[in-house]
């Protein structure tokens, strides 16, 4: 490209202060989809600017490679520290119950909006959550540079099936708030199809876009040849949180959740764990104990107290936290890859796909996925890659994983697939699709400018 090109991109960059509480050095699945974005912007013409947090709070998930893939040139505002612990005990109760500000809200809310008040030239201020308490920071800020602002919701917020509230009244007040806070902004995105279409249904008179864009793998990542194992091992592969901890206290708790109201009826969360796939090879193991040498699992990703007491005496590997391309360089050496979701009641469609679907996809791995009704099981069902049972089905397990390993034992390590009929959940095509919302958004803008002179464009319009 020759500097007469370069100079004429520079000039029709716009800037884009993106709002991201979850940024490296902090690791983990929300921090990839934001990291992809600003890695990519600017091909579509949007300079990014980051507000984020102090990159500390005790956080464990810490991965210094994924600052490597940002603009060298980028600018970083960071909220100072030091950064408030989450409230406990009483104190927790009280907040939740009272529905009170905590101390960490203040810290990030009061302190993002002090430091975006450095930023300058902003022509769009983009908010990717949670926290859900940066739609406030989005607005307040907004107003004050006197632009629009797009919400980016990686989770559905209060229409998340896996929300659990005090009582049914809290959970309508939620809903409440979040309509309220994001009918300033001019557009939000949405996760994915199905979460789209709650959104739009819970709340008909949402002024902004709605649109769904999911997320993805880097098709970079994938490139270089899969790592070569000489183990003879059948290796099952799960990479991400497990949620034993939430999933047992969901159901500690449920029949008083389901008499107040706090949680949504028919959900059970434990399956997203790996409790019922751990029962299903202990299964296998009772019927052939000479599987004890040859099935392994490998649990790949921040692990509570409660994840660890369910992986006691099996055949498991713990290997915590990893940088996230060591990660995928464990999912890309697996024979089985371990997708698990929340339990639904047949035709009740879950409204997420776990960020890891997408780098599973991509690997070409078989995929063993117990899942419900929704968004995810519909793309692995069409992928043609995945042996799929519903989230509790430990029979359907033991039979999967018994035919993949008998497979295994005759024929050898089953071939990996290309990525085929994957390109729109490429990241930077994902990317692409954000500059055209970011056009949409300032193209109404404009032509609200237009339509009446002199006057300040809302930031919600």
């Amino acid at each position: 490209m020759d500097a007469n090109s370069m100079r004429i991109i520079a000039e029709v960059v716009k800037r884009v202060l993106v709002i991201a509480y979850h940024f490296p050095p902090v690791g983990g699945a929300g921090v990839q989809r934001t990291v992809k974005f600003v890695r990519y912007l600017r091909d579509f013409g949007y300079e990014p600017i980051v507000l984020t947090g102090s990159g500390g709070g005790g956080v464990e998930a810490r991965d210094e490679t994924l600052a490597g893939e940002l603009p060298a040139s980028l600018e970083v505002l960071r909220v100072p520290g030091p950064e408030p612990d989450a409230s406990e005990g009483w104190r927790g109760r009280r907040e939740r119950w009272l529905r009170q500000q905590t101390r960490w809200t203040r810290w990030w809310v009061d302190g993002a909006i002090r430091a975006g008040g450095a930023a300058r030239d902003v022509d769009l201020v983009f908010a990717t959550m949670s926290p859900f308490q940066s739609t406030r920071i989005a607005d307040s800020l907004a107003r004050q540079l006197e632009v629009p602002w797009v919400a980016d919701l990686r989770d559905p917020w209060a229409l998340d099936e896996m929300l659990v509230c005090e009582t049914g009244l809290h959970r309508r007040l939620d809903l409440k708030m979040m309509g309220s806070e994001l009918s300033s902004a001019a557009a939000v995105v949405m996760n994915t199809p199905e979460a789209a279409s709650a959104l739009s249904q819970q709340f008909p008179g949402l002024p902004g876009l709605v649109v769904t864009i999911p997320n993805g793998f880097d098709a970079h990542h994938f490139e270089s040849p899969e790592p070569v194992r000489g183990d003879g091992a059948f290796r099952i592969v799960h990479a991400g949180l497990l949620h034993t901890e939430l999933g047992e206290a969901h159901r500690r708790a449920l029949l008083l959740r389901k008499m107040v109201g706090g949680a949504m009826a028919d959900i059970d969360i434990l399956p997203r764990s790996h409790f019922y796939l751990l029962q299903a090879v202990e299964r296998l193991l009772e019927s052939d104990s000479s599987l004890r040498e040859f099935l392994e699992v490998h649990l790949v990703g921040r692990l509570s107290d409660a994840d660890r007491v369910v992986a006691e005496g099996s055949v498991v590997r713990l290997h915590g936290y990893v940088p996230y391309e060591e990660c995928l360089e464990i999912v890309r050496g697996a024979d089985l890859l371990f997708l698990p979701m929340a339990d639904l009641r047949p035709g009740h469609r879950a409204r997420i796909v776990p960020g890891k679907t997408y780098d599973y996809l991509a690997s070409g791995r078989p995929i063993l996925a117990a899942v419900p009704d929704g968004d995810a099981r519909d793309l692995l069902a069409a992928s043609g890659r995945a042996f799929i049972c519903r989230p509790k089905d430990v029979d359907g397990m033991v039979s999967l994983i018994g035919g993949e390993i008998d497979r295994f034992r005759k024929q050898g390590r089953r071939p990996t697939v290309a990525d085929t009929g994957l390109e729109d959940f490429e990241r930077r095509r994902l990317t692409a699709r954000l500059g055209e919302v970011f056009d949409r958004v300032l193209d109404a803008a404009g032509a609200a400018d237009r339509e009446a002179p002199g006057q300040v464009l809302p930031s919600g319009a």
